[in-house]
């Protein structure tokens, strides 16, 4: 039996994107939950294959037998992931999901490089992926299907879901952005017989409630911070068409993985080129299609990179 790692820190988005392919290749594994010291913040040729970014709590549990494999993602465990293939004396392969950056990347056996980060030539340890991986499968929208149909159940079919993100580093998700996506989603939804299911991000901020209050017909309305369990997993499972902002590649590559109709809100000034290039790209290839109020029900093709980044795995393996 194969030993796999999965290296997990404090960012979400890292989190769900390593379980994602993890869960996809259908083997035991072992989480690893890292947390760091201010050195972390070094660039990773100065860190090199060691272990100094890392707390002495993590540390003490990146120990012998080493694994025969491990996935991570992001800069900051690309240090730790050499750090174990190193110490294993090269049996421990390596998988890493975004691109670590150029120190060390020959260490690393899969490199899966978001198409939207324009990373240049394809190495032989790389590979391309549409979006980002995740854990959203069709078992898992039945069983959220079933823990939310009956809280749903007095809202009429279509059912629209409207997952929204918001401000990001450095693009501002306005109000009055927020106002024209509710307008937009409520008229869509006046014209269908639609009802709406919606659920705003922390990211979201103080729009909120503007983009809320714009929301008239029948509706399901989940605020961030509200009491009560997070309803982002029925919305996906209990909606007959998706619309998600086009500020979080996690949320779009989700959607997309539904199998249902998805629409990307990103007008002009909300996204930064790169998260406009991963619209594109999902576009492009049938992911998704653009938001607006004339836009038509359609089919769109179902995404999850973790089902290839897993058959890569696999030959890896053997």
């Amino acid at each position: 039996m194969k030993t796999i790692w999965v290296l997990l820190d404090d960012r979400a988005g890292n989190v769900n994107q390593c379980l994602g392919v993890a869960e996809a290749l259908g083997l035991p594994f072992i989480r690893k939950d890292i947390t760091y010291n201010a050195l972390a913040k070094l660039p990773n040729f100065l860190l090199g294959a060691r272990l100094c970014g890392v707390s002495a709590e993590s540390r003490r549990a990146l120990k012998a037998p080493w694994p025969d494999l491990v996935i991570a993602a992001g800069r900051r465990t690309a240090p730790i992931a050499r750090y174990i293939k190193k110490k294993s004396q090269g049996k421990s392969k390596l998988v890493q999901i975004m691109h670590p950056g150029s120190a060390g990347a020959a260490d690393f056996d899969l490199i899966c490089v978001p198409a939207h980060d324009l990373h240049g030539t394809l190495q032989e340890n790389e590979m391309t992926m549409f979006g980002a991986p995740h854990r959203v499968t069709a078992d898992k929208l039945v069983q959220a299907s079933s823990d939310w149909a009956d809280r749903f159940m007095t809202l009429s079919s279509p059912r629209i879901g409207l997952i929204v993100g918001g401000a990001t580093k450095n693009r501002d998700f306005s109000a009055e952005m927020a106002r024209d996506l509710g307008r937009a989603v409520n008229n869509m939804a006046q014209e269908k017989g639609a009802s709406v299911l919606v659920t705003t991000s922390r990211r979201t901020g103080d729009a909120a409630s503007p983009l809320l209050n714009e929301i008239t017909v029948a509706s399901f309305q989940y605020k961030w911070g509200d009491e009560g369990d997070n309803p982002y997993f029925g919305i996906l499972a209990c909606s007959d068409l998706l619309i998600v902002t086009g500020d979080s590649v996690s949320m779009c590559s989700e959607c997309c993985g539904t199998g249902k109709p998805v629409y990307i809100y990103a007008p002009q000034g909300m996204i930064s080129d790169k998260h406009m290039r991963m619209v594109h790209a999902l576009i492009e290839n049938q992911y998704a299609l653009p938001f607006g109020e004339e836009t038509p029900l359609a089919h769109t093709r179902t995404l999850n990179a973790a089902t290839d980044i897993s058959t890569r795995i696999r030959h890896l393996l053997e």
